[in-house]
């Protein structure tokens, strides 16, 4: 393989997300072939689950969305790389991997069950998130992230309680600046990079599991933060919307919750992003939307873009694979849904 400058693996993803949303199914596998390398990894939302290679790729992932959503377009939000430093001890020599990653919306009439979804015949939006991992000029491991909750919500059917955010609500950076096509200081992304670290390992896991000052949170989120969590949570409003919709729930149920390893933690300018598959690991002590306490060790599934304006953090961009985490608790969310 020839080596892909690092500045044109974003376009080369840009390139790969235009080229899906043009192609049919007769055509996204051979998309798929061209980008991602023979023997790809590629881990995605509950019940798609992982794939290997490109062929299967297109028959687990691709192939039911685009049968399900007709004429699936995607908008980006977000899109950065960076070489990752995701490890809780900072050891560069077993990570150091280069990344691009992206959010944003897909929109496609719902013509088809989807994941055990009834189809309404309707243009819907799909919260996506992805991490794509370059070996040379190839994709050699993906993570892929479809909010189900979310696209349930839209539906008005209620898997989980009505959300204490506002639903149904995902948008880009204020500043529209989240697409990262100019130019950066390599010493900002540096400063960001130790920031978002800082964050999640010295700040997040700190938690005393008694208050939730122990991890100093109004330090690092702007008082005026728009936190975009996932389905079932939604959209917050400021800190103390974050505090009271989102954390103090999330900590009453999963008390010792601990960041561990990341598969990514980069940083570009003042954004930064993280993905983690068992990313979290916590036990279900307390109550969590409905469901009770299991005692069951967690392993939760998700992705976060965040936004820095100058010390805090001005947006945040959640995902948490939801299905994922609840069959863990003992629920299918997915299981017998009907319209």
């Amino acid at each position: 393989m020839s080596a892909a400058p690092v500045e044109l693996r974003k376009s080369t993803v840009a390139q790969y997300w235009r080229d899906l949303d043009a192609a049919d199914g007769d055509t996204a596998a051979s998309v798929l072939a061209q980008t991602l390398s023979h023997d790809v990894q590629w881990h995605a939302h509950f019940p798609v689950g992982s794939a290997h290679g490109p062929q299967q790729v297109f028959l687990q992932v691709w192939q039911p969305l685009i049968d399900a959503f007709d004429s699936l377009q995607r908008e980006v939000f977000i899109l950065l790389e960076g070489n990752s430093n995701g490890r809780v001890d900072g050891n560069l020599s077993l990570d150091a991997r280069h990344w691009v990653t992206g959010t944003g919306v897909m929109r496609g009439r719902f013509v088809n069950d989807y994941c055990g979804i009834p189809a309404n015949g309707k243009i819907v939006t799909l919260r996506w998130g992805e991490f794509c991992r370059f070996v040379d000029d190839r994709i050699v491991e993906v993570y892929f992230l479809v909010d189900l909750i979310d696209l349930l919500e839209q539906l008005g059917i209620n898997v989980l309680p009505a959300c204490k955010g506002e639903a149904c609500s995902y948008r880009p950076p204020a500043a529209l600046d989240g697409i990262v096509d100019y130019p950066v200081s390599s010493d900002i992304s540096v400063s960001s990079l130790d920031h978002i670290r800082r964050f999640l390992f010295d700040g997040l896991n700190a938690y005393d599991q008694t208050s939730v000052q122990s991890m100093g949170m109004a330090d690092w989120f702007h008082p005026d933060v728009k936190w975009f969590g996932p389905g079932g949570i939604g959209l917050c409003h400021g800190f103390r919307q974050f505090e009271s919709h989102h954390q103090k729930p999330w900590l009453h149920a999963f008390p010792d919750r601990q960041v561990q390893n990341l598969d990514a933690l980069i940083a570009e300018g003042c954004y930064s992003a993280a993905s983690g598959w068992g990313g979290v690991v916590a036990t279900h002590k307390g109550d969590y939307l409905g469901c009770q306490a299991t005692d069951q060790l967690l392993r939760i599934n998700g992705m976060d873009w965040w936004k820095l304006s100058g010390d805090q953090y001005i947006e945040n961009w959640v995902f948490v694979d939801m299905p994922h985490l609840f069959k863990q608790m003992g629920q299918n969310l997915l299981e017998g849904i009907s319209s």
